[in-house]
């Protein structure tokens, strides 16, 4: 490893990984740090588009992915309550032929597990659990990271992969300031031979409604259905993924929507419930060797389903600056200026899609012609290509 770049990386998420898979590829020495005593992805499942499945395909995973995963045939705009139907995407060859690559569902810990694998293939002793990142001191020679219980890594650059709450962030910036969005989500998963045989057709929905939608899709091969549900609350604002709620209240939570609804919610065994909170997009995520990666920096609300997808985005634009600059400030200068921008675009898009989602005029009679304005053919096109479009891969750094 001598005379190469030394990263350390906090948080083994599925950001953190990617990043650093991609800095090894690119010729760096990692370790990553974790404080979960071991290894595995809390949560459900996520979508994946093409400016996602690009980087993935870029870094040797094709085939590996695909073998998880679920691609579905296309996505659909349902209401509420009447349960009619408009096509959204048609995800199936036209994503590829498109945007050059496939839009797949994934269980997170799938997805997780490919990744150990592929760093630990590229540096066997690369991650380390139970170290839990609580600060760092840099200065000229390098950064010093320091963790619960005393123990220290140094190294010549640190990456803040640790989430929401960052730590890293909280030494970059001081604490952030979230903001309750007014809405909490449900979620939940599904085994697909619970429910009634042809409930679903094998496409993801979202169900929009005056105050609330859900998005429901299929995960590991088809065997799984995640369902994941918004509703405007104020009574609960705590923001984590690990708190149980009731099929009860999930289903008082969407009283008078479509029997389709209702079947799904009481075939989740466990459902976890989570308030969202907005975070004002960040203006900066570096200073000297120190910078921020996914979360940390550019937490967003689920509502583009590109929060995973932008920390797989940052991790290679980042591995791509210390290949083209090697000196650690410089390198962390070009990444933050080569993604700040779209990953804040990002945050505000998601932003905005939750009022098309839950607007009032969903609620009879007025929903058919409110979809058919706002998801009109050429309306999807300019919310989503700019998403879909974009490669990490090539953009200029």
């Amino acid at each position: 490893m001598a005379g190469r770049a030394h990263i350390l990386i906090a948080g083994a998420g599925i950001g953190g990984l990617t990043a650093a898979l991609s800095l090894l590829r690119a010729g760096c020495d990692v370790d990553v740090y974790e404080q979960a005593p071991q290894l595995g992805e809390v949560g459900a499942g996520f979508q994946m588009s093409a400016n996602g499945t690009r980087v993935l395909y870029h870094l040797g995973l094709g085939e590996k992915i695909e073998s998880v995963a679920w691609r579905p045939g296309g996505k659909e705009i349902r209401i509420w309550n009447s349960g009619q139907t408009w096509p959204l995407f048609d995800l199936g060859t036209e994503s590829v032929a498109l945007y050059g690559y496939p839009y797949l569902m994934f269980h997170r810990a799938d997805l997780h597990g490919i990744l150990v694998d592929a760093v630990r293939a590229e540096k066997a002793d690369a991650i380390h659990t139970g170290c839990k990142c609580i600060g760092f001191d840099q200065d000229e020679r390098g950064v010093v990271l320091r963790m619960e219980g005393g123990a220290e890594a140094r190294g010549d650059a640190l990456i803040g992969a640790d989430g929401v709450h960052s730590a890293i962030r909280a030494g970059l910036f001081g604490a952030d300031e979230p903001q309750f969005a007014g809405v909490m989500a449900w979620r939940g998963v599904i085994p697909v031979d619970r429910l009634p045989a042809g409930l679903l057709p094998p496409l993801g929905a979202n169900w929009v409604g005056p105050g609330g939608h859900i998005v429901h899709y299929f995960l590991r091969r088809g065997e799984l259905l995640n369902f994941a549900g918004f509703r405007e609350r104020d009574d609960w604002q705590v923001e984590s993924w690990s708190t149980q709620g009731t099929v009860e209240e999930c289903l008082a939570d969407y009283d008078g929507w479509h029997e389709v609804i209702r079947t799904l919610i009481r075939n989740i065994e466990t459902p976890y419930k989570w308030a969202l909170m907005l975070r004002e997009p960040m203006e900066r995520w570096t200073r000297g060797r120190v910078s921020l990666l996914g979360d940390a920096c550019h937490a967003m609300l689920p509502f583009l389903a590109q929060g995973a997808v932008q920390a797989i985005e940052d991790g290679c634009v980042l591995a791509r600056c210390f290949a083209k600059y090697g000196a650690p400030d410089e390198a962390l200068a070009a990444y933050e200026a080569a993604r700040r921008a779209r990953a804040n675009a990002v945050v505000t898009g998601s932003k905005e899609t939750m009022q098309r989602f839950h607007n009032r005029q969903l609620a009879d009679p007025a929903a058919e012609q409110y979809v058919n304005e706002q998801w009109q053919p050429d309306a999807v096109k300019q919310r989503y290509d700019w998403l879909f479009t974009y490669d990490a891969t090539s953009v200029a750094v």
